[in-house]
């Protein structure tokens, strides 16, 4: 049987945070049990992901995964998948006339039984929410677990590309923020951002600022997606309370390039998977101390006025699990246009 292909169209109507979310969250305790079948609940077999480079700028990354009794939502009976996710990042796509994505992404999903190629989905908006959501998961449970009572956030947003507008938007739209401020290294690019957001969330205050540091200074919780390779910010730039969690997202060619040494070296260091920081992040200026998964699963949250950071390695799991967990019984079952009505209803 030929393989099924589904466009970006139909992969995007089938996002939703409370979706999304929920399978990253699954997918970052399932990291933790690692081929391990005779466990109760789900468990991973996944090697760390390959990366080619055509040049430091221009990379190849195949990731492939095998998931093992996992329940979707709503169903009474565990199954497996096995799939593949291929991306290219190539940041000099932004200099194109006209520009181009930075990031390109499909997954290629296998039927667990005869090994056949069962569909092939476009990836790049699942890889862009599974980055955002694990972002969200990092900031619930390494954030908000801290303290008994809800919070109004003040969120700093560095870096106002595709995976900025995302994170400023899921931070509005999952969590209570009182004020939002932007940087980008153009301003035109986070003053459209400002009009944008501040016509879907009223209830927050939204400020473009002229400066990373100037973004940071009194967030609870900052978000950086660049591709800088140099520090935007430093310690002395954050509040001296501290209690303030930071996601580290961007994809220049030194991983946590875009971040201080010194705010590395008094932060609590936190990764979606120990296996692939071992690989990737050798020369990190700061201790890793546990996968978030374990945060969740051990309930191990940091103190109040700790200095926090979610070393996002987009680990392949969670990109997969968006419809691993969820939209993938849909595929099998031939129920996709099932579950498509049902969210256009």
């Amino acid at each position: 049987m030929e393989p099924v292909y589904y466009n970006a169209d139909a992969v995007r109507r089938v996002l939703s945070w409370p979706l999304v979310n929920d399978a990253v969250e699954q997918a970052l305790k399932a990291v933790i049990n690692v081929k391990q079948p005779n466990e109760a609940g789900a468990y991973v077999d996944q090697p760390a992901r390959i990366v080619t480079k055509a040049d430091p700028s221009k990379l190849l990354l195949a990731m492939p995964a095998f998931v093992g009794n996992y329940k979707l939502s709503g169903e009474a009976s565990s199954t497996n998948s096995l799939a593949c996710k291929l991306v290219t990042s190539f940041s000099s796509n932004q200099q194109r006339k006209p520009p181009l994505p930075s990031v390109a992404a499909h997954i290629m999903l296998f039927d667990v039984d005869t090994g056949e190629l069962s569909a092939i989905m476009a990836g790049t908006d699942i890889t862009t929410w599974r980055t955002v959501a694990a972002s969200i998961v990092a900031t619930k449970y390494l954030y908000l677990r801290r303290f008994a009572e809800e919070r109004a956030l003040h969120v700093a947003i560095v870096g106002c590309g595709v995976q900025g507008q995302l994170h400023a938007r899921a931070m509005c739209a999952n969590f209570k923020v009182q004020q939002l401020s932007l940087y980008n290294r153009t301003t035109a690019k986070a003053t459209q951002l400002a009009k944008q957001l501040a016509a879907e969330f009223a209830q927050t205050q939204i400020e473009v600022c002229a400066t990373a540091a100037e973004a940071v200074q009194q967030a609870d919780v900052i978000c950086v997606a660049t591709y800088a390779d140099v520090a935007l910010f430093a310690a002395k730039d954050l509040r001296a309370s501290r209690a303030v969690h930071i996601n580290a997202v961007g994809a220049g060619e030194v991983a946590f390039g875009e971040i201080a040494a010194d705010i590395y070296a008094e932060s609590l260091v936190y990764v979606d998977s120990m296996e692939n920081a071992a690989k990737e992040l050798q020369d990190l200026p700061a201790p890793i101390v546990a996968a978030v998964g374990s945060v969740i699963l051990q309930q191990n949250y940091p103190a109040a006025n700790a200095l926090t950071i979610f070393q996002s390695m987009g680990k392949h799991i969670l990109s997969l699990s968006l419809f691993l967990l969820d939209s993938l019984t849909y595929f099998r079952r031939d129920g996709f246009r099932r579950c498509l009505r049902r969210r256009s209803s």
